[in-house]
């Protein structure tokens, strides 16, 4: 399917995407957690600058963005401590926002708080340097660089992967915001929930900061 176009393997991709997207990570869990605290827009917007960021680092990784990146140690290393960093920030303001609020109603979140939740969903996605190292080894297993266009071949396995991401953040979206029904005003429970997410961001924060 679609060798024409110079892809290879096809249905063997689609099942290695779709085991890509199951894997836990940052994107998934900010995802989840701000369709728990504030719904399904809130998580369908978080999801969104998911979607624009991998969109923005495939296109990078075909540009041969990834290659310099991964030829040039420093330029790698500040992209991967401003990744650690900005997990970081994520992780410390969850617990502090966790632990600091007072017991309280839900209240549907601002147009400002949603534009807030977009910006870092997009900073965490773009600040992920494994992301784009992982997508140029990834793609370049299943395109035929001898075919006339690549490009296209390229594109339709972004596609394909964006299209698994959506509908697994969609699970989580409608799960989470589920979830945050059914405990309904047991506040204690959605603290511990968010305080796992935030020490799981500390963890992703760390594992960046140190990787090889």
């Amino acid at each position: 399917m679609f060798a024409e176009y110079g892809v290879l393997n096809f249905w063997t991709y689609v099942a290695g995407a779709i085991f890509l997207v199951l894997i836990p990570g940052p994107n998934t869990l900010f995802v989840l957690k701000n369709s728990m605290s504030g719904g399904v827009k809130s998580g369908y917007q978080a999801a969104a600058a998911v979607f624009i960021g991998d969109a923005v680092l495939m296109f990078l990784a075909y540009t041969g963005v990834a290659t310099l990146i991964n030829t040039t140690p420093v330029l790698f290393n500040v992209v991967r401590y401003l990744g650690a960093g900005y997990l970081l920030w994520l992780g410390l303001k969850m617990l502090y926002t966790t632990f600091s609020q007072r017991e309280q109603s839900a209240v549907a979140p601002s147009k400002k708080v949603r534009g807030a939740v977009f910006k870092r969903a997009l900073v965490l996605s773009l600040t992920n340097p494994k992301a784009i190292l992982f997508y140029v080894s990834f793609f370049v297993q299943f395109i035929d660089v001898q075919s006339a266009h690549p490009g296209v071949a390229f594109f339709i396995l972004a596609t394909v992967l964006e299209i698994a991401s959506f509908c697994y953040l969609s699970v989580l979206i409608f799960s989470g915001s589920s979830l945050t029904r059914a405990i309904g005003s047991r506040q204690r429970l959605a603290k511990v929930g968010n305080s796992m997410i935030g020490l799981l961001f500390l963890g992703f924060a760390a594992r960046l900061a140190t990787m090889q």
